[in-house]
């Protein structure tokens, strides 16, 4: 089953129910992330996300070629499938992937969402959430193609304790180079898709559909006038929508006349990761009771035009970059790893540091 949802002319006390849903939420710390998309005059497209988690999730970055045999991991009636695309991944627990880019510029990234509910099992095969973002990494170039297939529901999530004891209560967001964005999540155990362009921010509770009412509320103040400023997921949702939009997307001679090539570029990414350090939550804070407020531990911009991945640490001087092109992503290539737990340190262009190294076993549903 199949929902859009539409969200034009909202009142202000639909944003007052969703604020309330925000603060009424009370499970234990976790993934609690915020994902903003940028699209410049000249069609440049960058998609931003923070990682905010409440300890070390042991993050490496992998390259996946073209032509890897996969399956869901999800028991014996699971999907299984051949990866049309290669793709770089940023890994939680090197269990599963939590954000990507492939060579189509098709970018995934998955988010925490407490209200996640994948229903009861239904005789479809099962897909771990470990492998749910990499599914679509591996299978589609274009946004499009994959609201497509994810709607026709040909399997069903299943969503394993993550090694940390916690669920792995998940939303995923897409986008793709032609600045195309969607939103899945599960809710009452119904696929519930936002498909569009102007689908450009995603944060975590409530439900999409209220961040939508919070945010049409914070548009009618105006972010000049005021944004709220704590690090409540709904907050995030405000100041990152602002803030995406405020950023130029022309060039500006009197910010970049230093840069000597690609200037324009160069200066998107750079103001993408400017919003996406202002969204995130500093070091040391982790609020008790409130699952979408943890430390952001890293950031990634993904610049989708030029096929550039960019790593930001919060927990290291790390802040390089990995243009896919000089990954050796064809069919038959090792699968390699760029190795950033234990405070590894890179700088500029990482892709010749990526070194061939077995692929991990993705977290399985089996039993589940």
């Amino acid at each position: 089953m199949k929902r859009f949802r539409k969200t034009t002319g909202l009142s202000r006390l639909a944003a007052g129910v969703a604020a309330a849903t925000v603060f009424a939420a009370s499970l234990g710390p976790a993934l609690a992330c915020t994902r903003a998309m940028y699209v410049a005059d000249n069609g440049l497209v960058i998609t931003g996300r923070t990682m905010d988690w409440a300890e070390d999730m042991h993050t490496n970055l992998w390259a996946f070629p073209r032509g890897i045999s996969r399956d869901g991991a999800g028991g014996a009636n699971t999907p299984k499938w051949t990866s049309r695309y290669g793709s770089v991944i940023a890994s939680g627990y090197d269990v599963g992937s939590a954000d990507g880019m492939n060579e189509a510029g098709l970018v995934a990234n998955l988010l925490y969402l407490a209200e996640s509910d994948y229903g009861q099992p239904d005789g479809k095969p099962a897909i771990s959430i470990s492998l749910w973002a990499q599914y679509v990494l591996d299978n589609f170039g274009s946004v499009a193609e994959a609201v497509e297939a994810l709607s026709r529901e040909t399997f069903r999530v299943i969503a394993p304790k993550l090694p940390n004891g916690q669920g792995a209560q998940l939303h995923l967001s897409i986008s793709d180079s032609t600045g195309d964005s969607a939103i899945f999540e599960y809710l009452g155990g119904k696929l519930v898709v936002h498909h569009g362009k102007k689908f450009n921010v995603m944060t975590n509770s409530p439900s999409f559909d209220q961040q939508l009412a919070l945010d049409s509320y914070w548009e009618g103040i105006g972010g000049l006038t005021f944004l709220p400023g704590t690090n409540r997921a709904a907050d995030r949702f405000a100041r990152a929508s602002f803030l995406i939009k405020a950023i130029p997307t022309k060039v500006d001679p009197s910010y970049i006349s230093a840069v000597p090539d690609r200037k324009f570029e160069y200066q998107a990414a750079a103001s993408v990761l400017g919003v996406m350090r202002g969204v995130s939550v500093p070091l040391g804070i982790t609020t008790p009771n409130q699952p979408n407020i943890s430390s952001t531990l890293w950031r990634t911009i993904s610049d989708q035009t030029n096929k550039i991945y960019f790593f930001d640490s919060s927990t290291s001087r790390n802040s390089f970059w990995v243009p896919l092109a000089d990954l050796d992503l064809k069919q038959g290539a090792p699968v390699k790893k760029l190795t950033l737990e234990g405070g590894k340190v890179y700088s500029g262009n990482a892709a010749d540091r990526f070194v061939a190294t077995p692929a991990f076993r993705f977290l399985p549903s089996t039993g589940m």
